[in-house]
């Protein structure tokens, strides 16, 4: 019986030049001779690469050219360590996997976990400028990403990302590539980095007179509709949770009655993480909601006009609407995350334990929740420690026997 074997292939290398306009052979891109810069070029996985070799000397280029065939070769071993061709073996070949191609895999199960496409979109956006950075050390596979790659690779973040929040997304985001490739065998090892210190305080939650202001200035900004739909959109995020985007795209069908509860409910995937998430909204909150509904020129969702652009763009639109009440308000820094965490907070000072108040901001982990609103747990104890030492001036006083045998004593 014949077996199949599958053996990695080593591309073939080809230097090629780059003519000055002004050389007399420019018409020949293989001509050795010239002082022309020198380029390789190669197909793998299916793609055409290219790679300026650093030389206008054909022998160096053809040193070059080695190096990079050696690395191939590398891999294809890493891949394949047991491949040899025998009798009675089918012989098939497959491309070792470049850290290109990695990237796209990587890519392709982020999307099929349900992460939303802007947040697809960074993954994309930063891990094709680690790709690049590590083409320019000359390095294609992910076996050859050393800790002093990633290490020099971070070391330009602070410019690229002037806020310590983003590097330390940015971060969890490289972390993750990398434990892909070791779970997919591509790496033995996932280099360690230090933590990012992130020395941005998080928003706050809003105080009951700032909620207040908020909510007084949206008529005086806007008219008619827009101000009725401004104002539901208000008091569903303080009292729901949802985040901007989550909101803003919440469909009329997730807005559901409960008959056994008597309420309306938010009942929804949150778009970031796609953690189920289902929240009762007051009776007078599910009112205005309601009211808004008709003023929406979309049939399938509440706050969303079209539902024909991208999601982004009507998130940022309403962005603007918020961040101009919040102005009027008072409050040049507001953000509308702020009615998130007024929401959450809220339920903490109630004493509503913090694994609960985790799943109703739809977070895949209690860590995150913890470690934005560890402040607020601390606050909440503080309130059951007062209502604990409350109850002391109720306690009867000791008897009058206890208290001489305590004189005694």
């Amino acid at each position: 019986m014949t077996s199949t074997v599958r053996i990695s292939t080593i591309p073939t290398i080809t230097i090629c030049v780059r003519h000055r306009k002004d050389c007399p052979r420019a018409k020949d891109e293989f001509y050795k001779s010239c002082r022309c810069p020198k380029h390789l070029r190669w197909y793998a996985d299916g793609k055409l690469h290219r790679q300026a070799a650093k030389t206008r000397t054909w022998s160096i280029a053809e040193e070059r050219r080695r190096e990079i065939e050696a690395q191939y070769k590398v891999a294809n071993d890493a891949a394949n360590p047991t491949a040899r061709p025998i009798d009675g073996v089918r012989l098939e070949t497959q491309s070792s996997k470049t850290i290109e191609r990695a990237i796209e895999l990587f890519i392709s199960d982020k999307g099929s976990q349900g992460l939303d496409p802007n947040g697809l979109k960074k993954y994309d956006r930063e891990l094709t400028r680690f790709r690049e950075f590590m083409e320019k050390r000359s390095k294609y596979f992910p076996h050859e990403i050393a800790l002093d790659d990633v290490t020099d690779f971070r070391s330009d973040w602070s410019r690229l990302y002037p806020s310590s929040t983003t590097r330390s997304k940015v971060q969890e985001r490289l972390r993750g590539f990398l434990r892909y490739c070791y779970e997919s065998r591509l790496i033995d090892r996932v280099p360690k980095l230090s933590p990012i210190k992130v020395d941005e305080p998080p928003t706050l939650p809003l105080t009951e007179k700032q909620y207040a202001r908020m909510l007084k200035a949206i008529p005086d900004e806007f008219t008619g509709a827009k101000a009725t739909r401004v104002h539901a959109l208000v008091r569903l995020m303080r009292h729901s949770g949802l985040a901007i985007r989550d909101a803003v795209t919440l469909e009329r069908d997730e807005f559901q009655w409960d008959n056994k509860a008597k309420v309306h409910r938010v009942v929804t995937n949150r778009q970031k993480t796609g953690t189920h998430v289902s929240v009762p909204i007051p009776p007078d909150v599910a009112t205005e909601i309601i009211a808004a509904m008709p003023l929406n020129d979309s049939p399938k969702y509440i706050f969303w006009n079209t539902g024909t652009s991208k999601p982004q763009t009507a998130v940022t639109n309403w962005q603007h609407d918020l961040r101009q009440v919040f102005r009027a308000a008072g409050m040049e820094e507001g953000h509308p995350h702020q009615l998130r965490d007024t929401f959450a907070v809220e339920m903490l000072n109630q004493g509503i334990p913090l694994e609960e108040v985790s799943k109703l901001l739809g977070h895949t982990s209690i860590k995150t929740t913890e470690k934005s609103y560890a402040p607020w747990v601390k606050a909440r104890q503080e309130r059951l420690d007062s209502l604990v030492i409350g109850t002391w001036a109720k306690q009867p006083p000791p008897s009058s026997s206890k208290r001489k045998l305590s004189i005694v004593a």
